[in-house]
């Protein structure tokens, strides 16, 4: 008889640690009647907690009162969070509020000072405001074309269009860099700076140009989404997290018991064995039979697993790139769903000594991280692999 190690994954504690067991006991003894499941359940025991019971989680913001001012700042903060992700955003919500008057025959439209100072700006290139980074020209270029303008500046007071429009090229520059991890940018003075002198190059008269009345409308409906709430949030919301992320870290700084526990357990069942690994757990199946030899062991197999990004990265414990498997290593079956964000490809980085299983279980990520032990196709991939 067979049996089958089950490594669970990060974060799993019980009551979710014997659910989980009994889910992927059942599904394999229908796909493999002569398989034995034997979960290695090492959260508890070898996972990360927090010691100190979270003493190192700066306070949240809840005793902050609007009175004070922080309200305001937040929801400002919250409103450039939505704009760093799309700087037109604030242009298009201008634009759904239709002409504010009509247009008399023979003027100017709106739109076209603003198109032409945007033109002279992006003429002008990165001297405008160099302190948000560089970008700026052809970001007042591309700006000075949006078919939101039109309608934006029909329906508003140019005071209000110039910050608007300095606001949007702003975030466009801060938000390319923030796409392209740019290691160094500017703070919020230094961007409100900016903004100001920019709407003053396109018409503005004051200063204060980061507070448009729009602006603070934008950030509204985020608030929850953003860094507002998480800041708010930040105790609750780091207590929840810390065990799929700790479990990681802890293994990868401090492994050394929990591959001792696999040894033992290997070592004392049935033979021939299988290591069947999730997300972390195939991280720990991989590495521990990296470190030495598992007499019994004769397929390993990862589920959503980042072992072979790991390896990629340099951050495996004992497997440095580009140095081959142990010959020891048993034949190993990856699968991964294409959904799945935290599911890697082994057998690019591991030719010929890995075999790959794209899945599809159309889910969502995260879900689609988890859903893999609903899936029959997991378990008949598995089942046509066992010795």
């Amino acid at each position: 008889m067979t049996t089958v190690i089950f490594i669970h994954g990060t974060g799993v504690r019980p009551p979710h640690t014997e659910a989980l067991n009994a889910r992927v006991t059942a599904a394999l003894a229908e796909a493999a009647p002569g398989a034995r499941v034997v979960p290695l359940d090492w959260g508890e025991r070898y996972g990360a907690r927090l010691a100190a019971g979270g003493a190192s989680i700066p306070p949240d913001g809840a005793g902050a009162t609007e009175r004070d001012g922080a309200g305001e700042e937040d929801e400002e903060t919250a409103a450039w969070e939505r704009l760093y992700g799309d700087p037109e955003a604030e242009l298009a919500l201008a634009a759904t509020r239709g002409p504010s008057g009509a247009i008399p025959p023979g003027a100017a439209l709106p739109d076209e000072e603003f198109r032409d100072r945007l033109a002279r700006l992006a003429a002008r290139g990165e001297s405008v405001a160099p302190e948000l980074g560089p970008g700026i020209g052809a970001r007042a270029a591309d700006l000075a074309r949006s078919p939101l303008l039109a309608p934006a500046a029909e329906a508003l007071d140019p005071e209000d269009l110039a910050p608007l429009l300095a606001r949007a090229l702003a975030a466009a520059v801060i938000g390319a860099a923030l796409a392209e991890d740019a290691p160094v940018l500017c703070d919020g003075p230094t961007r409100d700076a900016a903004v100001d002198r920019i709407a003053r190059e396109l018409g503005a008269t004051g200063p204060g140009s980061t507070r448009g009345p729009v602006g603070r409308l934008i950030g509204r409906p985020v608030l929850r989404l953003g860094s507002r709430y998480a800041v708010r949030r930040r105790r609750a919301l780091t207590g929840a997290a810390h065990p799929a992320a700790g479990d990681v870290l802890k293994f990868l700084v401090r492994g050394g018991p929990l591959r001792i526990a696999l040894r033992e357990l290997a070592a004392a069942v049935e033979p021939p064995v299988v290591l069947l690994g999730h997300s972390l757990g195939g991280i720990i199946a991989l590495d521990t039979l990296i470190e030495a030899p598992l007499p019994g062991v004769r397929l390993l197999v990862t589920v959503g697993s980042q072992g072979p990004f790991l390896y990629e990265t340099g951050a495996l414990p004992h497997l440095d790139h580009p140095d081959p498997l142990p010959a020891h290593i048993p034949a190993w079956l990856n699968i991964h769903d294409r959904r799945d964000l935290l599911g890697f490809a082994a057998a690019p980085v591991f030719p010929g000594r890995a075999e790959d299983i794209a899945t599809d279980n159309r889910q969502p990520f995260p879900v689609a991280h988890s859903a893999y032990w609903s899936d029959p196709a997991v378990y008949r991939a598995i089942a046509e692999r066992l010795p």
